[in-house]
């Protein structure tokens, strides 16, 4: 089936490309854009999306931020529609003024992106496009109103359901592993040798996601290492000549570093999902695994520091570990939700904040961003769920008590 299922993708595909290929087309993108709105054949709408693509592709910063300008004021919701749309609908809710109601509610922008897309290939040109959106747009508010609706439209296109897990091993082909040691954004992946040290020994796996749209771009992986007991240092994963453990001996699978690969993909949740997908495909295949843990940086403890205890002597490790555990599970936002990037995400997850240890990470890195501290976050399987719904409704930190009693004692300190 998955032969025929790439043969038939093939035919279609070359198909597709026979449409859409012709001479260069001079309308001006204003009449481009209308025109693939518009479009009812699928030879002139394919025409369109591939000259809108092809100039995109063409263009500097400037005519890109043209173009976002040109969907973002241009291409917006009418709210006179709108508020005739809605009006008919309080009138009488029915199958029309409903329609007519949707309609109303949604940009053209929208439906504009959505045909763009129908274009084969176009799903990576249009992630790589709201990577350039985000860096162009920032600070503007009519292009990051449009960013919404890139963001709305990703949402169902890479939600779980489409998404395949594979796994990455050194047999992997090399376009993907090269990939990996570009993406890698934790812990900096420096030679093929020091990839191969992650990738072949039987006590190293590696996962990520990817989208039929895209096959041969990975969208976030996670590295895993498979130990007795939870690790306190990084350096004694990765060190060079370790002696390595034979997969069925483990007890503990650490995951120590989780990496995003598309800038366009900001904000499109996936490492919820790896990380609950890693765990449970690890358990039905290693029947001895008891423990699901990360290793995990403390990004903005240093800047933390800076803010409220610049004098901290931070070649003091238990001080830092104190500092620390009060920093991940007291010190908040503005919106009551955890200072810390990384935090945030695990404990959305549904983890808890398990140990700290110092001089865990010593790369220049880790001693810039957290001093060499660094944390271990616990996914115990019977109680992500409880922890996540906490989480998400009060903002209730999850955390042991010996991370409990540091944060109290920092406290004191502080004070």
């Amino acid at each position: 089936m998955t032969l025929l299922a790439d043969l038939l993708s093939t035919v279609f595909e070359r198909r597709y490309r026979f449409i859409a290929a012709g001479k260069a087309d001079g309308r001006p993108l204003e009449k481009l854009t209308a025109d693939l709105i518009g479009a009812t054949g699928e030879s002139a709408g394919l025409t369109a999306a591939r000259e809108i693509l092809g100039r995109y592709e063409g263009w500097d910063d400037d005519g890109k931020r043209a173009f976002f300008r040109h969907l973002a004021e241009d291409m917006r919701i009418s709210p006179e529609a709108l508020r005739d749309a809605l009006a008919a609908y309080e009138e009488g809710q029915s199958k029309f003024s409903y329609r007519r109601l949707m309609q109303a509610a949604e940009p053209p922008r929208q439906e504009l992106i959505r045909r763009l897309n129908q274009l084969p290939g176009a799903t990576g040109s249009l992630v790589r496009m709201r990577a350039d959106l985000l860096r162009l747009g920032r600070g503007d508010d009519a292009l990051e109103a449009l960013d919404l609706d890139f963001r709305h439209l990703f949402a169902s296109w890479f939600n779980r359901g489409f998404l395949v897990l594979r796994p990455i091993n050194w047999e992997s082909p090399a376009h993907i592993l090269e990939k990996i040691i570009a993406y890698e954004a934790v812990h900096a992946i420096e030679t093929w040798d020091d990839l191969r040290r992650r990738l072949e020994p039987p006590d190293r796996r590696c996962f990520a996601f990817f989208h039929p749209a895209m096959p041969n771009e990975p969208l976030i992986f996670v590295e895993v290492a498979l130990t007795r007991g939870v690790p306190g240092s990084v350096q004694g994963l990765l060190a060079e000549g370790r002696d390595a453990l034979d997969a069925t001996e483990a007890d503990t699978a650490v995951f120590y570093s989780i990496s995003n690969c598309q800038a366009g993909l900001a904000s499109i949740s996936f490492g919820n999902s790896l990380i609950k997908q890693v765990a449970a495909d690890l358990s039905m295949a290693l029947p001895g695994l008891r423990t699901f843990v990360t290793l995990s940086p403390i990004p903005g403890l240093t800047r933390w520091l800076d803010d409220v205890r610049p004098e901290a002597e931070r070649t003091d490790g238990d001080l830092m570990k104190t500092l620390a555990a009060h920093y991940l599970y007291a010190v908040k936002r503005e919106d009551g939700l955890p200072r810390d990037p990384v935090a945030r995400f695990h404990l959305g997850n549904g983890a808890l904040i398990h140990k700290l240890h110092a001089d865990a990470d010593l790369s220049d890195k880790g001693r810039e961003q957290s001093a060499g501290v660094m944390v271990n976050y616990l996914y115990d399987l019977d109680r992500v769920l409880q922890n996540h719904e906490r989480f998400a409704s009060d903002h209730v930190v999850a955390a042991s008590s010996e991370v409990r009693s540091l944060s109290a004692a920092a406290a004191r300190k502080l004070n």
